[in-house]
């Protein structure tokens, strides 16, 4: 698992393509691209046996290359005010240590290959699989199953499959990694939740039809996020108490920092403690230049050594009146804005 991450992150996304835009997941539009899919595979860094799974499902290479899109973008969104903000930048170096935000790369990647797989299946875009068609809900005759639901129970599955993960001794990183991206999984299955629509007579709700539906991604990420920041150091992967390896690290809120304590299956782990991410480095390319709040963050992100202020004029619609009947007339204003970026 942890390797298929890490050469996604390290050779997919080579950081000149463009993250504003997902790929089409749409099926091949004539019989000439019926087997481009075969040729995405071998662009990709897989095992041998993950090329094998690749080509027997067209489709699937596109869905890896937009979920490890929708992880660098959902990573960027949610570190947009930190000194380490998921630039692409450093993230090889970056990858080969035990920090908090490689524990949140993993994590968000594996949350959105999940998230893809399941989404991808609902939508038809991949050939081994369907909706979600089997409920499992109180009250199932009440209940008439439709609409077309994310397959999350294939996603995983299948996803568990083809990252391989197998028992590894006690390789304390390799561990962390697993567990990390275990917590992404989890993360969007938590998520999963049930959707119903009423049918009956002036509302009645007699019939109710219900599909299961991800949460959008951005809760996930959210969550993740909540998870990075309450992250738990692994200092051991062997527990002699008990005869057998698994990850022991400082206990949360003791008040002896050094109890031994196993982390929950929902904590994010890591090994090494973070760089500053102030300075140029072969993690980051710092933070000077980055733009910042006056009031919530330039002093963290600009780590002391003070920001630039410039002032521009900007052009906004304003005094927008809707006119008879079907459309909106603004005026055009200026106005001065004021940006904040750090000094070098």
């Amino acid at each position: 698992a942890a390797a298929l991450l890490r050469s996604i992150w390290q050779f997919c996304l080579t950081g000149k393509e463009g993250l504003t835009h997902l790929p089409s997941l749409g099926p091949s539009a004539n019989p000439a691209q019926g087997k481009a899919h075969l040729k995405q595979c071998d662009l990709l860094k897989l095992s041998r046996k993950q090329k094998r799974l690749c080509q027997r499902e067209p489709g699937l290479a596109e869905t890896l290359r937009d979920a490890i899109r929708l992880s660098i973008m959902e990573c960027q969104y949610q570190f947009r005010n930190e000194r380490w903000n998921c630039s692409l930048d450093g993230r090889t170096s970056l990858l080969k240590r035990g920090f908090k935000e490689t524990a949140f790369l993993y994590a968000v990647s594996s949350a959105a290959l999940t998230h893809s797989l399941a989404r991808a299946c609902s939508a038809g875009r991949m050939e081994r699989c369907t909706c979600d068609d089997s409920p499992d809900l109180e009250n199932r005759k009440a209940w008439q199953w439709g609409v077309c639901g994310d397959n999350l129970k294939y996603s995983t599955k299948f996803l568990k499959n083809f990252l391989g993960q197998k028992k590894i001794g006690k390789d304390l990183r390799a561990k962390v990694d697993i567990h990390n991206t275990n917590v992404g999984i989890k993360t969007v299955k938590n998520g999963l939740k049930t959707t119903c629509k009423c049918h009956g007579v002036s509302g009645s709700c007699a019939v109710r039809t219900c599909w299961k539906q991800l949460s959008p991604f951005h809760e996930t990420g959210k969550i993740l996020k909540l998870r990075f920041d309450d992250a738990v150091k692994i200092f051991s992967a062997t527990n002699d108490a008990v005869g057998h390896s698994e990850l022991v690290g400082t206990q949360r809120r003791s008040h002896s920092p050094k109890t031994p304590a196993t982390p929950r299956s929902t904590d994010l782990v890591y090994v090494d403690d973070s760089p500053s991410f102030c300075r140029p480095s072969k993690y980051s390319l710092g933070t000077a230049g980055r733009t910042c709040s006056r009031e919530a963050s330039c002093d963290s992100l600009c780590c002391g050594r003070g920001y630039n202020t410039q002032s521009r004029m900007v052009t906004f619609s304003c005094h927008c009146q809707v006119q008879w009947c079907c459309y909106v007339e603004c005026q055009q204003c200026m106005q001065e804005e004021v940006i904040y970026s750090c000094k070098q």
